[in-house]
């Protein structure tokens, strides 16, 4: 059997490519929409994916298995548990060869068996799956492909259908499923292997661990919320519920795409290079956006092209666009050529398709018509009658320590809630160390704001009194 887990860093999602050596097939798990990569990873091991599944409906990225099934007639395994609500809509759509799976179904690629289990909670119809092989003459399984059940050190948030896709009332019976679902993973032996869907980084939990595999008896003497589950169901929902963070607003488009339908995407788009002139004319036209990946913040802030989103293309590049770009606006990028790639791919990935020019960070060294951002440090916070502090930390940062009277809006949530900003205001925008409040500045100057831009760790505020704590 051959087994390779395929990493995306900025998503810190995985997805698993399992084949069977002797027959040449393999199964995809949890493809992301770009499937070119796995196509080739296949290829150079000899092998050919013939069969694509995934474990649940995702919220956090568009889903490559309708475009695998379209490109390659790869037979599809998806779930078909959960109630009417959250059922593969898009089935309808193309003549595809599906097998629904229900808990406790079995299919094979070649020698390898792939067992279905039910493990609802971060979603209704949230299948993992037992994964043995028995070409190497084995009748147990050795692993479980968990998804977004079990994670190193956590489990997945089961929030998600209320806090990201609006179902309302949803998050205590789903952490009331995810409270039965572990009980049932307990009863799994320690030896089995654990290869979750999403490790540190990710949005799908609030304590992930980094290292990328784990065991079920690993998990049980060390996973924070598997405790809290052995000390009743109460205390459990209470636990799990408490502290997740704001997901980001894109998260709901994903969850109604991935259950409708994704776009079928064919071949990346190619941006085209632009000069300097031509994309600050392009920038002003209407559905047009220009995300500014640069790393250094300093830079963006002393000159950038009017109107521009910061995102650095680090991890938080996903979450930035996905929270602030829309899918029908027409995209430029001031990014690195070798980037290029790498900045299309995590676009795509949720979404945001008309990427259309591009132009490189050096166009804009000692360019003249730029426009800069205020930027201050704790020390000197502006304290006048007009000053409004927004405070774009998660909300549960915020009620650890803020600054008193201080609006307190997650920067992932912005574009929802800009009605709730003063439009008059002087803004100072801040953060816990400055890179979320950087995104957010430019956002909101893009919107007519006027922003200062606090560069500076939320530590270093150091007022007459204590930080307000609680309000």
């Amino acid at each position: 059997m051959l087994f390779r887990q395929i990493s995306d860093p900025k998503l810190a999602q995985y997805a698993y490519l399992i084949g069977c050596q002797r027959t040449g097939e393999a199964l995809l798990i949890d493809p992301e929409r770009d499937i070119d990569r796995y196509l080739q990873l296949a290829e150079g091991e000899g092998l050919r994916i013939t069969a694509v599944t995934e474990t649940h409906i995702h919220a956090d990225f568009l889903s490559g298995a309708r475009e695998l099934a379209e490109q390659t007639g790869a037979k599809l395994y998806l779930s078909d548990e959960g109630d009417a609500d959250w059922k593969y809509q898009w089935l309808g759509a193309g003549d595809y060869d599906t097998t629904l799976l229900h808990d406790g179904d079995s299919f094979h690629v070649g020698n390898i068996e792939i067992k279905a289990v039910h493990t609802p909670g971060h979603t209704p119809e949230h299948l993992s799956f037992l994964i043995i092989d028995h070409g190497s003459g084995m009748t147990k399984p050795m692993g479980m492909i968990s998804g977004d059940f079990v994670f190193v050190g956590d489990l997945g948030r089961p929030d998600l259908l209320e806090s990201a896709a609006g179902v309302e009332g949803a998050m205590t019976p789903s952490a009331k499923q995810l409270f039965a679902s572990v009980q049932s993973f307990l009863d799994l032996p320690d030896y089995l292997q654990v290869w979750p869907a999403h490790g540190a980084g990710s949005a799908c939990g609030k304590a992930l661990g980094a290292v990328p595999t784990t065991t079920v008896g690993y998990e049980r003497i060390s996973n924070g919320a598997i405790d809290a589950a052995s000390r009743g169901e109460d205390y459990f929902v209470k636990a799990i519920l408490d502290g997740q963070p704001e997901p980001p607003l894109y998260f709901a488009r994903m969850k109604k795409l991935n259950k409708e339908g994704v776009p079928l995407l064919g071949e990346l788009p190619m941006p085209w290079p632009v000069s300097l002139d031509e994309l600050t004319e392009l920038s002003n036209e209407p559905d047009s956006v220009v995300i500014d990946t640069r790393a250094d913040r300093t830079a963006f802030m002393k000159g950038h092209i009017q109107g521009s989103l910061y995102a650095p293309l680090d991890r938080s590049f996903p979450t930035i666009t996905g929270s602030y770009v829309q899918p029908e606006e027409r995209i430029y990028l001031v990014v690195e050529e070798d980037q290029i790639d790498d900045a299309v791919r995590n676009l795509v990935r949720i979404g945001l398709d008309k990427i259309e020019g591009f132009v490189s960070p050096e166009a804009l060294a000692g360019a003249s018509g730029l426009e800069a951002t205020k930027v201050v440090d704790f020390k000197q916070l502006p304290t006048s009658p007009a000053t409004v502090v927004l405070d774009v930390r998660r909300a549960a940062e915020h009620a650890r320590g803020h600054i008193p009277s201080a609006l307190n809006i997650a920067h992932t949530r912005l574009v929802d809630r800009l009605n709730e900003i003063p439009k008059e205001a002087d803004l100072v925008v801040h953060c816990g160390s400055g890179g979320r409040a950087a995104a957010a500045s430019a956002m909101l100057e893009r919107h007519g704001f006027k922003v200062t831009y606090v560069d500076d760790k939320f530590v270093n505020w150091q007022p007459a009194g204590e930080v307000a704590v609680n309000g």
